[in-house]
């Protein structure tokens, strides 16, 4: 397979730096030193490794985007920005013939996915890149639709635990809220606990210190209406590698449907499990 040539946005941020250290080192991607940033960051530069990264915020992006494109070439973008910026950035991408694979969650939804059916680009865009958890969300999908109303009656709780500066709720946790209703649970979004501090994160839940930067704990627990019975769900992830692995299969299902000449397409990490 050919080198495919990636741009990483979102740059000084945790995630998208750690995927960059893992893109710099995978024989697969060739990666572009520049990354589109927010109007927060004051910094010109990020160094990761060797690479020294030109950071580009939204007043100068169109102009110095074309100039990357007429010297690199036609390249995928991976964007993991802030949830506020979801349905611009989207649209940039549209506007500038940039297939991207998003990980924010946030923004418009349905904005998001009408403005990439009516471009000449796809784009994979989910939650959660992590592929054993989105495996493990489609057999809780497979449960709601083929046991509706299993756990009737049931009380739930949903805790959700990640790094301090993550500003929204956990998009894994939201999802999982619809299949529990249709298993028969009553439980809003509203609902779900939020754990952002990281001495509770420590001392109750006992997330190691080292990553409580880097972090997604999820705990679902069902409790029968006479407390006779309880059942579980975790899925308690350390560091970022898992999301990197994903986040690139997904780019080489996308570079993949481009080259078929797909356009105008919103696939899922669903999809990409399948390979469809």
């Amino acid at each position: 397979m050919a080198t495919i040539q990636i741009m990483i946005n979102g740059l000084p941020g945790n995630l998208a730096s750690t995927l960059a250290g893992f893109a710099i080192e995978d024989g697969r991607f060739a990666l572009i030193d520049h990354s589109l940033t927010g109007p927060e960051i004051t910094e010109t530069q990020h160094r990761i490794k060797e690479t020294t990264f030109r950071l580009i915020g939204p007043q100068t992006r169109q102009q110095e985007i074309q100039s990357i494109k007429e010297s690199a070439g036609q390249f995928t973008a991976i964007d993991f920005t802030h949830p506020s910026a979801v349905n611009e950035n989207a649209e940039f991408y549209c506007d500038n013939h940039i297939p991207f694979v998003m990980g924010t969650t946030g923004g418009d939804r349905d904005r998001l996915y009408k403005t990439i059916e009516n471009s000449d680009i796809c784009a994979v865009i989910a939650p959660n890149m992590a592929k054993q958890i989105v495996g493990f969300q489609a057999m809780m999908e497979y449960a709601a639709q083929n046991f509706p109303g299993l756990f009737e009656g049931y009380f739930l709780t949903i805790e959700e635990s990640h790094q301090q500066k993550k500003a929204d709720t956990s998009g894994t946790a939201k999802a999982m809220v619809e299949y529990f209703n249709k298993l028969g649970v009553d439980f809003k979004k509203e609902d779900i606990i939020q754990i952002r501090d990281p001495e509770e994160q420590k001392n109750r839940l006992g997330v190691p210190e080292k990553h409580l930067s880097g972090h997604g704990w999820h705990t679902y627990t069902l409790v029968s209406p006479d407390k006779t019975a309880t059942f579980r769900f975790t899925h308690n992830i350390n560091g970022r590698k898992i999301y990197a692995e994903g986040t690139f299969d997904a780019v080489n299902f996308l570079t993949k449907k481009m080259n078929q000449g797909e356009r105008g397409r919103v696939y899922s990490m669903i999809d990409v499990l399948k390979g469809a």
